[in-house]
């Protein structure tokens, strides 16, 4: 508790959460303290998967589509809490209207870039990005499309066991990396973002937290829902929007 009331509370937020994990993480005598939910969230999802598989196969447009479920898969996240339907979230998302619509220049950077870093957010919704993954694939003659996770368990975040389980390893052309887009979280296993955007194409970052983590660059590619107050006054969204935003500078 010490540690928090210490801190400096302009600090960026991702790292405010860090401090309060660690304790979690201390105190609980687990390193990944949300393992057992982690497992049930990708269990979840991957029942849902050839169903999913089959909205995208039948849509008239495949991409935006896949794109829709992976923005809806956003809703699995227990740092913003685990009241989530993500039924409810599939239905409504595919229907709603993008409240930031970089689609285009999205479909554009596609087509022209080599590789790809995609840079996941949590268990579970890693199942949503691995049929837009399948989706990109397919419609794009990418080199590598690496798959970045986070090193370090943190709440329900993505790490290396979680690609795994749910089959990304199994992609052709694929690869799963341990990035970190919080500097003070990196180790000898894991690149550095800075690392990863000077020899990379197009990023595209899922999420709230890589949101916040990330510099405004316009290689990136922001893929979300609005789902605190803060980040959808920054975006100019309202909580539950659906944003597609490409960095600007």
């Amino acid at each position: 508790m010490v540690n928090i009331l210490e801190m400096n509370w302009n600090t960026c937020p991702p790292d405010i959460a860090d401090v309060m994990y660690n304790i979690i993480r201390k105190e609980s005598k687990e390193d990944d303290p949300y393992k057992t939910i982690k497992k049930e969230c990708n269990d979840i999802a991957l029942g849902m998967y050839p169903e999913l598989k089959k909205i995208v196969d039948r849509s008239a447009t495949p991409l935006i589509t896949a794109v829709r479920l992976a923005i809806a898969g956003n809703v699995i996240d227990y740092g913003v809490g685990p009241d989530f339907d993500i039924n409810k979230t599939i239905s409504r998302v595919l229907e709603k209207k993008f409240r930031i619509d970089h689609f285009t220049e999205f479909v554009n950077n596609l087509k022209e870039s080599e590789n790809l870093v995609y840079l996941t957010d949590n268990a579970g919704e890693i199942v949503f990005d691995k049929i837009l993954l399948e989706t990109i694939m397919s419609e794009y003659n990418f080199q590598k499309i690496f798959c970045g996770v986070k090193v370090t368990p943190f709440i329900n975040d993505t790490i290396m066991q979680d690609a795994v389980y749910v089959g990304i390893d199994k992609m052709d052309g694929v690869e799963i990396m341990n990035i970190e887009v919080d500097e003070n979280r990196v180790d000898h296993s894991s690149k550095t973002f800075p690392e990863i955007i000077t020899k990379s194409n197009m990023i595209i970052s899922k999420g709230q937290r890589n949101f916040e983590a990330l510099p405004d660059n316009k290689k990136i590619f922001f893929m979300l829902l609005a789902k605190c107050p803060m980040i959808a006054k920054e975006l100019g969204a309202e909580q539950g929007d659906i944003i597609l935003k490409r960095g600007s500078r």
